[in-house]
């Protein structure tokens, strides 16, 4: 079977879908090709121990797809000031929200109800038709168009194929695009818990020596570990009774939410930067991780990639007479618009996992000295703060 598209986006998950979504005004027929959908939420109320700090800029441009609408708004919880604490006691940097002009600073949203939202968007879409299960077999090149075909022998045609299958995506090395992947040989770890005091919308990060440890609010007074942290200790986190890994998280926390209990098993994921050498070609887009990894210290992975579909989304929209959506100049407008923002990012989190994860005498000094001079900067903070929720 041949099927006609003037977009594939290879990949369902959060970035391909929301592209997808976004693509309704520009008048373009889309499909997604995505190997497994969403599982299918728990009956029970418990909670995804995988979130993400969904920046306000990223949920309004969710809200634009219908998606964020799809989301129960009792499960998301608004983080409204943020401490961020050096390895020494004095050192400590603070951000809020009113303080910055703003309601919130973020979001933080269970992984698996944004995925389930996003897809069930997906399926109603008249533009978009999703092919699931499917694998990809082999894609191919041509002046005017590019062909793809899929296991079960299906065959698509399109003026663009976009790359929005993650890190190790399968699009970007059948195009033969470069990537400088570095492991940081550390691990994401992941729990869920109780908080024995009140986090009134909160969100805690702490710098130490054996990695960053984050605190992040959920809903009635539940809080969101990610700790990452070099890989040895990690399987040593996550090899520890419950009550023993509650009692290392409260104390690495200097027990600033009182007593902890735990309510999801922890679980993890590999941590690296990977540079991408381009981003685009002839009728070729990456977005989301197929794009650029980073360090997640700053929160902000997902809502990079959500920035790449917000933009691709918007070039294509403002194409005007040009009809050909993967014309490769038009393409470039997308790759200049996020050069500077992937790169700075990139560099940021690279530049301080690296700050706090060294032990030489001087650079402790130095790291948790600038914590304490930027608090005292409330000009520079704020400029920081708007950065972050674009």
């Amino acid at each position: 079977m041949s099927h006609s598209f003037d977009v594939i986006i290879i990949g369902g998950g959060l970035v391909g879908a929301s592209l997808a979504l976004a693509l309704r005004p520009a008048g373009l027929n889309v499909a997604v090709i995505e190997s497994l959908p969403p599982p299918p939420l728990p009956a029970d109320d418990s909670w995804d121990s995988r979130v993400y700090a969904i920046s306000p800029g990223s949920a309004a441009f969710l809200g634009s797809c219908g998606v964020w609408e799809g989301v129960p708004q009792h499960r998301v919880m608004p983080v409204e000031a943020m401490q961020v604490h050096g390895d020494a006691s004095d050192s400590r940097l603070d951000f809020n929200a009113y303080d910055a002009g703003l309601r919130e600073l973020a979001f933080i949203v269970e992984n698996r109800l944004l995925q389930q939202a996003a897809w069930q968007c997906l399926q109603h879409s008249e533009h978009v038709r999703v092919f699931c299960p499917a694998r990809c077999a082999a894609v191919d090149w041509r002046d005017d168009y590019v062909r793809l075909l899929l296991e079960d022998h299906t065959e698509l045609t399109a003026r663009l194929i976009v790359g929005a299958d993650g890190a190790d995506s399968w699009l970007r090395a059948q195009a033969g695009i470069k990537t400088r992947p570095r492991d940081y040989g550390q691990l994401g770890v992941v729990a869920n818990f109780g908080a024995g005091k009140p986090h009134r919308g909160v969100a805690y990060q702490w710098f130490r020596r054996d990695g960053v440890l984050a605190l992040l609010p959920l809903p009635d007074n539940r809080v969101s570990m990610v700790w990452s942290t070099a890989e040895p200790h990690a399987r040593e986190l996550l090899a520890l009774a419950p009550d023993d890994l509650t009692s290392e998280v409260a104390a690495a926390s200097r027990h600033a939410l009182g007593g902890l209990h735990l309510l999801t098993p922890p679980a993890a994921f590999p941590l690296r930067l990977q540079r991408v050498e381009n981003i685009v070609k002839c009728r070729l887009a990456l977005v989301g991780d197929a794009a650029h990894n980073v360090h997640p210290l700053a929160g902000q992975g997902v809502n990079l990639g959500f920035r790449d579909a917000r933009e691709l989304a918007a070039v294509l929209l403002d194409r005007g007479a040009q009809a050909d959506c993967g014309d490769y100049a038009l393409l470039r407008r997308y790759e200049r618009a996020r050069k500077e923002d992937i790169l700075a990012l990139q560099f940021t989190t690279d530049a301080l996992q690296k700050l706090f994860n060294n032990d030489m005498v001087w650079l402790v000094g130095v790291r948790n000295l600038g914590l304490k001079l930027v608090n005292r900067q409330p000009q520079l903070k704020n400029m920081l703060v708007r950065q972050a929720v674009a």
